[in-house]
């Protein structure tokens, strides 16, 4: 008779399995961040920088995984279809989330309803830069300037692809200027850097963050900052206003962590803590300010004023968008 009572007890302790197994702790398994540009990219140097102390915050590892393509968009999709479990981020952009929404007549997914906003990871900034071996010339932004308005269309500008901020910036400088520039555009951060050093494009209007590197090596001359300051990091660059004699310009964007739609609010509120206590460490401040030129986002910066950020960007960047005449299939 007493085999009947232990039987159940046995049945009912192996179905509650699954469930005290659902209810374990986040995380419990690796995390991992997803960019949309290839590895050397801006994207992938902020994520590779972050994802030591985060998983040292976190207490389980964070991987980085690039799924390159149409400008962001293959990642970004991926990850608005995935669980919202906590254990998969999209290393996000400007450009895939504000930019991309009028950039491309038809997305695969809506850059606000599709995506939980985690926290905002900094602007950045823009600089003009030359190959001093391929154009000794070009010395000043005006070496350029003079060179476009002798031969419209001569002067070349790469970018990492149709609608990235590095075409955009390119766009608006043409447009600053009046000058007829002729837009190039590759497949991602190493294809546009090494047509610049190969002298296959004259100009690149590039991320800092990927910008950075080549500057200190001396293997690129930065003209100007498309700032309207100065940067802390370049601070013998003027800036666009200073160097070329235009109305001051801001292109700066942005990067932030996101999620797939209606990620679990204690999940979210973790992610940001930590991410915000991680950027603002002395060590990781002076990373993004004196190694980047990225500005570290302001406090308390918070899911629901990234929220905010995205809504006025989308609209910021479609007149933008709609001014250079921009578009993408």
């Amino acid at each position: 008779m007493l085999r009947r009572p232990l039987l159940a007890a046995a049945l009912a302790a192996v179905t509650a399995l699954p469930a005290l197994a659902q209810e374990a702790p986040w995380p419990s398994r690796p995390i991992t961040i997803m960019g949309g540009f290839p590895n050397g990219a801006g994207t992938d140097i902020y994520a590779r920088r972050l994802a030591e102390p985060l998983s040292r915050a976190l207490g389980q590892p964070v991987v980085v995984d690039n799924r390159t393509g149409a400008g962001g968009n293959i990642a970004s999709e991926y990850v608005a279809k995935q669980p919202a479990d906590g254990y998969l981020f999209l290393f996000g952009t400007a450009g895939t989330h504000a930019i991309n929404a009028s950039l491309y007549r038809r997305l695969p997914f809506d850059v606000i309803r599709d995506f939980t906003p985690v926290v905002l990871l900094g602007d950045v900034p823009n600089v003009m830069i030359v190959s001093p071996e391929k154009r000794p010339n070009y010395r000043t932004c005006q070496d350029v300037i003079a060179a476009a308005r002798v031969r419209p269309q001569a002067v070349t500008y790469a970018s990492t692809g149709n609608g990235a901020s590095t075409h955009l910036a390119g766009a608006q400088f043409a447009v600053a200027t009046g000058l007829d520039l002729l837009h190039v555009p590759y497949r991602g951060q190493p294809g546009a850097m090494t047509s610049l050093l190969g002298g296959d494009t004259d100009v690149f209007f590039n991320q800092t963050g990927a910008a950075m590197g080549p500057i200190r090596q001396g293997q690129v001359r930065p003209l100007a900052v498309m700032t309207r300051e100065r940067l802390a990091a370049l601070p013998d660059v003027p800036t666009v206003a200073e160097a070329c004699g235009t109305q001051p310009m801001d292109t700066s964007t942005w990067y932030a962590l996101l999620a797939p739609a209606h990620l679990p609010e204690p999940i979210l509120r973790r992610m940001n803590t930590e991410v915000n206590r991680i950027i603002a460490t002395p060590e990781f401040r002076a990373w993004l300010i004196e190694n980047q030129a990225i500005t570290p986002p302001v406090a308390p910066n918070t899911p629901e004023q990234f929220r905010e950020t995205m809504a006025r960007d989308v609209a910021r960047w479609a007149e933008v968008v709609r001014r250079s005449g921009a578009t993408v299939d």
